[in-house]
């Protein structure tokens, strides 16, 4: 298996030779280019030799040859690629990896960014802070905390699920001996239920319970007030009966917030998409700052969110980290990769964050911007000089000057035009994003 540096290195290398897709309009133009100088050359011949003074034959020659020299589509080659070659270098030195240029020119005309919640605007790092039992009721025996814990870890020791995790180290902090379950299902997004000690245990969301045939009217109000406090509610009914119900929290990372403030500096229109019911989804919103929240959203719920956009013209970009956020990162025109995440995700996405810092993701964007900024400059330059160059070349300052350029002085432009693309390149490893550390 690759180490990650082996891992890194491949990433670059391939993107510093992939092509963007401006790259195929300069390749257009290069193909035409040639035929065109070698006809604009014969004309500047035939005139000069048709109308030039004596020796008309040689200033036809001068001006024939100086063209085809000065007329080089280095330029034009060199406009893309170094640009592409230099950028990507400077996004892996700032810990951004980007897969291609294609990837780089779709990120720098994004409309809409949409990020994911947990482990991307919050640590990812849920923990259980509040545990909330019912009281005795219809002649049902109510659990303590210590019990509710014990059967919901019980269950989600079976799941991969970080709110599951998060169980499971609560009850492991506790000193509780977790017994063996079995009969175990999974709904994805939204709960699990197993046979513990006996009973049929479901821990899960609101939903999930409901749909089970729970009645989870007696948490119906803890649920509002955990959500307005943005803790995730998670329910745990014992064979049939809601027993208990859980209130997790995942701390917002530091850099969200001013993340969320550039990338909507930047005109970007950033969504928030979680699993999470609307309450806490929106609490998590507001303290970052995100205004546009699609809550309850399972994996495919999340792809249809980037297809609604996109339906309406937008280019998106999705960040993510988790197995949940794979799909959305692959249908997304930028998937960008949180690399705390896991493989799965990596694998899916166009650019790869080593940190797990989101203001990287901020780094990439901007990055992009200035690549195709660059590159943009680098043919302009390069039409520019041929624009310019090829009239003087088949001597149209003549009849003002009484001076033919010389095949010499041709060349020697031509190298500049060259060197004066490479330049304006290399001027992208002067980059610092607004987040430099």
């Amino acid at each position: 298996r690759d180490t990650a540096l082996a891992q890194i290195m491949r990433l670059v290398e391939e993107a510093q030779g992939s092509r963007a897709p401006v790259q195929r309009l300069a390749d257009r133009i290069a193909g035409v280019f040639v035929p065109i100088v070698i006809a604009l050359a014969i004309a500047a011949f035939v005139i000069w030799f048709d109308l030039g003074p004596a020796p008309a034959s040689l200033f036809g020659t001068v001006a024939f040859v100086t063209v085809l020299i000065i007329a080089c589509p280095c330029a034009l080659g060199l406009a893309t690629p170094t640009a592409i070659m230099v950028g990507t270098g400077r996004g892996a030195d700032r810990g951004v990896l980007v897969k291609g240029g294609n990837a780089l020119e779709a990120a720098a005309a994004l409309d809409v960014v949409v990020l994911d919640k947990t482990g991307t605007v919050t640590e990812g790092k849920p923990a259980v802070i509040e545990v909330l039992t019912r009281g005795k009721a219809d002649g049902v025996e109510p659990l303590d905390e210590d019990a509710v814990l014990f059967y919901a870890a019980a269950v989600e020791r079976l799941s991969e699920h970080p709110l599951g995790e998060a169980i499971v180290r609560e009850a492991e902090t506790r000193g509780l001996e977790l017994a063996e379950a079995g009969d175990f299902e999974a709904r994805e997004g939204r709960g699990a239920s197993a046979m513990v000690d006996g009973r049929r245990v479901a821990v899960g969301s609101a939903a999930y319970l409901i749909e089970l045939g729970v009645d989870i009217g007696p948490f119906t109000d803890p649920i509002d007030t955990l959500a307005a406090k943005a803790r995730t509610p998670v329910l745990v009914a014992v064979d049939g009966q809601p027993a208990g119900l859980l209130g997790l929290a995942d701390p917002i990372k530091p850099s969200a917030v001013g993340a969320v403030r550039q990338l909507s500096k930047m005109g970007h229109h950033v969504i928030m998409v979680t699993g999470d019911i609307r309450k806490a989804a929106i609490a998590v919103a507001g303290e970052v700052g995100v205004d546009d929240v699609e809550s309850g959203m399972l994996p495919a719920g999340k792809v249809a969110v980037i297809r609604r956009l996109q339906a309406q013209g937008k280019r998106v970009a999705m960040v993510g980290d988790g197995v949940n956020d794979a799909p959305a990162l692959a249908a997304a025109d930028v998937g960008i990769a949180i690399g705390t995440g896991t493989d799965v995700a990596i694998e899916a996405a166009d650019i790869l964050l080593m940190s797990g810092d989101l203001r990287s993701a901020v780094t990439a964007l901007e990055l992009a911007r200035r690549t195709m900024r660059t590159i943009r400059q680098n043919l302009f330059w390069a039409f520019a000089y041929n624009v310019v160059g090829i009239p003087i070349a088949a001597g149209a300052l003549y009849p003002l000057s009484g001076v033919l350029l010389s095949p010499v002085l041709a060349s020697a432009a031509m190298a500049f035009s060259s060197v004066t693309v490479v330049s304006n390149s290399l001027r992208l490893r002067r980059f610092i994003p607004t987040f430099a550390t």
